[in-house]
């Protein structure tokens, strides 16, 4: 934990850095930390990100106002790519890194301990939801969790006491909770986990509900804004605040660490929301999950930037006016909205009476709404933010004797002598003039004393690169506070096993009527009598943990484990609790194990390989207690929300929904119960896919008849293609980006 002297906890404000103009613009601004991605394993890899040598000068910069710089290695690793993870990993310690992030918890365990000198977070798509994450991943070695966004405000309190702790206060919220998401990666190809996704969740749906049967952004929610509530969570013992964005304009960095700067240093200023809203505002921003869901959470009908409210359209003399005493200008944009939906773009035309005119190509009515989406003049003063630091300087200039001079505390010593003058003596204002070329330091001098013996003359060449040479001697000296790491052998990879898996595993709402090795129980209400559903089982059972439970949940499902031989989970804090009730441990697909590194370090009775994985990538890391998902449905996301806004009065309570896309492809919508309604999205085809090298996992947990579809899978693919009319082959033959 991070604390001063007085034993106050203090907080860290941490901007996101894309490119290098929102990494310098955060903090010019006076951010405390930015976290940024490499050109290769960032779960941004559509940021401009960095090289090494950006990484190095932007290091430098940072530390030598006292920031710090993250760097998001935050993507599944496959076994061919780990050698080059590390090996960056490495490099970016030793380029002077604050720390690494990383998402594969296991593989992020082993390179700790290989190289104790980094530090390491766990990045938000390892999903830390509750207590038992953030306890393994102390003991992982872990420094920081940077919790998933839906944790509940309870849990966050409990986790600040266990380690240091950071929450997101601003940007675009996932639909899907933290890493549990395939949406784009079975849709397409491109997959969210390796930072590659394309977002179908946030296009335009339907969900054959009352209501919402209409094509909407159904899925898509506000951008998040927690404004005051920063400090309801300093108050609970989170150290580190974090914006999200590494995909947005500097401006925007800019706007959200001004506003949350004031926030936190109690001078909140007037302006500073509406300056936030004018560079980047998703659905008017919703306050997020970790206080429950609000009624603004979902943004249905409007996506991407809508920008700030200015005014009204009036059509005047075929002029459409905006109705405002706000001032706009040339470079000015702005998005017109009728009945709550976008129906046109406009740009400052010119001022006019009452407010201003604008442009469009659509025709705009009487009316209209009209939002700030481009602020020209606003957009230069963020952005044209600059920062420097006082360095006190002395310096003595004597005839005969090398100067001497004290930058910072710091002294240093010419290697020439000043001289006796022959005509114009060097001056005062000569030694000022000369030391105020700060070339590209972030300089301002501050002259303490300067001492010139009366007739000294000091050539002005001598005098220029004297003052570069402790100029950048004493930039350095700041600024690069690198400990270097040497590259770690990798470990011999794990010997074949000595028997192949044979086993079948499934997953299901009941498990009467089943036949397979191990049944895991996937209730649709986990605090109903779960005895009826497990009755003439003849197997090990296994109970399905979601991805995300509170702390209350869990206390509240413990007795309910105690009945089962195990708990199948693909969350890390399942592997903490299963420890701690004495059961067994399935890793479920969720966990994304994906190398070798990570199966050598989890501590798991089973094990299912990520089902990104395709044959050729998952064979190898083939053991005599891993298991492939083989058949059945592709869960593709875990919604930690209501997608109908919670509107409890009017719900069906419906077990499945379809859910439509545009191309009309239907997928379930899977409703469950814990302490509140979950939702899960299944895939719109099932999987058949061929595996003859380790254990079967089979998921019907959205199939009506489970008994039947696993009876039929005891004819292999083509028994399963009699009952499932649409069916893909997943990722088993097609590797994902």
């Amino acid at each position: 934990m991070s604390s001063s002297s007085s034993g106050t906890v203090m907080s860290e404000l941490l901007a996101p850095a894309g490119d290098e103009r929102s990494a310098y613009a955060a903090i010019n601004c006076g951010a405390d930390a930015v976290y940024l991605g490499l050109t290769a394993f960032s779960a941004r890899s559509s940021a401009q990100n960095f090289d090494f040598p950006a990484l190095e000068k932007l290091i430098a910069y940072a530390h030598f106002f006292g920031a710090r710089v993250y760097v998001a290695m935050n993507t599944l690793v496959k076994e061919e790519e780990v050698p080059a993870f590390i090996e960056n990993a490495v490099r970016a310690h030793n380029a002077g890194a604050d720390a690494i992030i990383i998402q594969d918890i296991y593989l992020g365990a082993r390179l700790k301990e290989m190289c104790p000198q980094l530090c390491l977070h766990l990045s938000t798509q390892a999903g830390t939801c509750n207590e038992y994450g953030a306890r393994l991943a102390k003991e992982l070695g872990y420094s920081r969790v940077i919790l998933a966004r839906e944790t509940a405000f309870a849990d966050i309190e409990k986790i600040a006491k266990i380690i240091e702790t950071e929450v997101f206060v601003q940007g675009a919220l996932c639909t899907a909770f933290s890493g549990q998401c395939y949406f784009s990666s079975f849709a397409g190809g491109n997959s969210g986990n390796r930072g590659r996704c394309k977002q179908p969740c946030r296009k335009l749906c339907s969900i054959d509900r009352k209501g919402f049967e209409g094509m909407a952004y159904r899925l898509s929610p506000s951008d998040l804004c927690a404004g005051e509530n920063i400090l309801k969570y300093r108050d609970a013992g989170v150290y580190s605040f974090k914006i999200e964005g590494r995909m947005r304009r500097p401006e925007y960095v800019a706007a959200a660490v001004k506003y949350y700067k004031n926030i936190l240093g109690g001078t909140p200023q007037e302006g500073d929301l509406s300056a936030l809203k004018r560079t980047y505002n998703r659905g008017n921003y919703t306050k997020g999950l970790a206080f429950g869901q609000d009624r603004s959470f979902l943004s249905s009908a409007v996506q991407g930037h809508i920008g700030e409210y200015l005014g009204t359209v009036s059509v005047v003399g075929g002029k459409y006016v905006v109705g405002t005493r706000e001032r706009c200008g040339e470079g000015d944009c702005f998005k017109v909205l009728r009945d709550g939906r976008e129906i046109a773009g406009a740009t400052y035309l010119s001022p006019c009476k009452g407010g201003f005119c604008v442009r469009s190509s659509e025709r705009l009515k009487n009316g209209d709404k009209v939002f700030i989406t481009t602020d020209a003049s606003l957009n230069a003063e963020l952005i044209g933010q600059s920062r420097t630091r006082k360095v006190p300087l002395k310096i003595s200039v004597r005839k005969g004797e090398k100067l001497i001079a004290e930058l910072g505390g710091r002294k240093y010593v010419s290697d020439f002598c000043g001289q006796e003058a022959l005509s114009r003596p060097t001056t005062e204002e000569d030694i000022k003039r000369a030391f105020d070329k700060v070339d590209t330091y972030p300089f301002a001098t501050e002259y303490v004393v300067v001492n010139v013996e009366e007739g000294v003359f000091v050539p002005a060449s001598l005098l220029n690169a004297f003052r570069r040479q402790i100029y950048s001697d004493y930039y350095l000296s700041v600024a690069d506070k690198r400990q270097k790491c040497s590259l770690p052998a990798l470990p011999e990879r794990a010997q074949p096993p000595r028997a192949q898996n044979k086993m079948t595993a499934v997953i299901a709402e009941n498990l009467c009527g089943l036949v397979a090795d191990i049944g895991i129980l996937k209730p649709r209400d986990y605090f109903a009598d779960l005895s009826p559903l497990v009755g003439g089982f003849v197997g090990e059972k296994f109970l399905f943990l979601p991805p995300f439970l509170t702390g209350e949940e869990i206390e509240r499902l413990k007795p309910a484990i105690s009945a089962f031989d195990g708990i199948y989970c693909g969350s890390h804090y399942a592997a903490e609790l299963a420890r701690e009730l004495n059961v067994k441990y399935f890793a479920g697909t969720g966990a994304n194990l994906s190398n070798s590194l990570a199966l050598q370090k989890i501590a798991a009775d089973y094990v299912a390989l990520s089902k990104e994985l395709t044959s050729r990538e998952a064979k190898p890391l083939a053991a005599e207690n891993t298991f492939v998902l083989t058949a059945g449905e592709i869960k593709l996301m875990d919604l930690i929300y209501c997608p109908f806004g919670k509107s409890c009065s009017s719900c069906d309570r419906r077990a499945r929904y379809a859910l439509t896309d545009e191309g009309k492809r239907q997928f379930v919508l899977r409703r469950y119960e814990t302490a509140s309604c979950r939702f899960e999205i299944y895939n719109c085809a099932k999987l058949i896919s061929e595996n003859n090298y380790t254990g079967r996992l089979y998921d019907f947990s959205a199939t009506c008849d489970a008994p039947a579809v696993l009876r039929a899978a005891e004819g292999g693919a083509d028994g399963l293609r009699a009952v499932f009319a649409n069916y893909t082959r997943g990722h088993s033959e097609t590797p994902v980006l």
